[in-house]
């Protein structure tokens, strides 16, 4: 049962893994401040590959589907955040020239108003005042993260509906929904050039050579949420999900004080909002907290 006062936040991704690399460290931050935080993970990642060396073995891709659950279940333990599977099928990532058909019955090929009410039923039971998921390009082309987005925002305006998915409980209106902005190009050049001032191997030369700055969405970002002591709790939990996170690979190039340093902030775009808050905020709360506390008075 939620607590009426309590704070809550959903974060909705496409597979076990996401999030992790996608608002951990703010996930973390939120859980240490007492914010009840729950994740949604639409798929169970059956489709993905073995991206770590050390596990590409046959007795790991024998047991992929249950090994990604085991890791996603370390990972929420690390956070310190709840998990609830929506229960679709991975859809893969095509791949080819021309792109092959997406998988029968997987999660991106589902109507979008079915695929969303699992999550309807969540947000309703949960009662969250803020969600964060993936902008319409789904952070990058993966059709299960822009099914993601769809569902997100389709749930986010129909939760709060009594006419719509009248079956699947009392009406929640979510408060603010937001977009993960991860990868900026300011932020990728900011680290790159700390790591040559610093006399380090930079990985991110080529992508930021290949980088078309028309396509950068920094402009987009809202909210900064300064998180960076929470970077660490991020890593290993990444690190938990080790079918797919190479701890020797660039992520981990950067020297965590230098992170913290050049960067501390996760990143948001404030996608639709139903409260008052001024941007740019370094809250996803921010419009909210105060009205919370003036419902049930100042703890």
């Amino acid at each position: 049962m939620t607590q009426p006062d309590q704070l809550r936040l959903l974060a909705v991704h496409a597979h076990p893994d996401d999030e992790s690399s996608k608002g951990a460290a703010t996930m973390a931050k939120y859980v240490h401040e007492g914010v009840d935080v729950l994740v949604a993970t639409c798929t169970g990642g059956e489709r993905g590959s073995v991206l770590n060396p050390a596990m590409d073995r046959p007795e790991v891709w024998e047991r992929l589907p249950q090994i990604r659950s085991e890791e996603m279940a370390a990972a929420r333990e690390i956070l310190g955040v709840g998990q609830e599977w929506l229960g679709f099928v991975d859809s893969g990532l095509p791949e080819g020239d021309p792109l092959p058909p997406l998988p029968e019955g997987c999660f991106a090929l589902v109507p979008t108003e079915e695929a969303a009410a699992p999550l309807v039923a969540l947000i309703r039971r949960f009662r969250p005042q803020v969600m964060t998921t993936y902008d319409e390009r789904g952070g990058y082309p993966h059709p299960d993260h822009i099914k993601t987005h769809k569902i997100s925002v389709h749930a986010f305006e129909a939760a709060g509906d009594p006419d719509r998915y009248p079956e699947l409980g009392e009406p929640w209106q979510v408060s603010k929904l937001y977009y993960n902005m991860s990868f900026t190009l300011p932020r990728t050049k900011a680290i790159h050039e700390a790591m040559l001032a610093g006399g380090l191997d930079s990985p991110y030369a080529e992508m930021l050579e290949k980088w078309d700055p028309a396509k950068d969405i920094s402009h987009r970002v809202t909210t900064r949420v300064p998180c960076g002591e929470y970077f660490g709790i991020r890593d290993r939990a990444l690190i938990a999900h080790a079918t797919q996170i190479d701890p020797t690979g660039r992520w981990f190039s950067t020297p965590m004080d230098m992170q913290q340093r050049v960067w501390p902030t996760e990143d948001f775009e404030l996608a639709r909002s139903l409260v008052d808050s001024a941007t740019p905020e370094d809250d996803l709360f921010a419009g909210i907290r105060s009205r919370a506390d003036e419902e049930v008075g100042v703890r």
